[in-house]
């Protein structure tokens, strides 16, 4: 069954483009979280971001720049947000490899919210942690 992204790509989907080449299309979104809130997707059908391979993330991330550059240029974005979410308890809500372009105004306009709280570390072992990682890398 194809997800909505796909649907979307093939036409079955009305949607307002910004952009489209063979691999990448970039839509606005429907929600519009903030304006020119604009969704940047791999043609081709990945899950996720680490599913997706390396060449096709260096696009999409590359339209995505663009958009955000055009975004500040044009729309007097003072700020943009550039994210993917990966898995369910990450946010991803279509299993389709997406990135978000979400500019951001002074005021506060629209309606997203990021915030990070730090975490207190005193319990953690972040050499352990970093070499945890770092191995799994090789």
């Amino acid at each position: 069954m194809k997800d909505v992204f796909c649907k979307i790509i093939d036409g079955d989907i009305p949607s307002v483009k910004v952009y489209e080449d063979d691999d990448v299309l970039a839509i606005l979104d429907i929600s519009q979280t903030t304006k020119g809130h604009t969704l940047v997707i791999s043609k081709k059908h990945y899950d996720s971001f680490l599913s997706t391979p390396s060449d096709i993330v260096h696009k999409v991330y590359d339209v995505a720049q663009r958009i955000a550059q055009a975004e500040v240029s044009v729309l007097g974005a003072k700020g943009v947000n550039i994210l993917t979410n990966v898995g369910e308890a990450a946010g991803q809500s279509v299993p389709h490899f997406h990135v978000h372009v979400i500019p951001r105004y002074l005021g506060g306009e629209g309606g997203f919210q990021i915030s990070m709280k730090a975490q207190d570390t005193s319990k953690m072992d972040l050499p352990l942690l970093a070499h945890t990682i770092s191995k799994e890398l090789k």
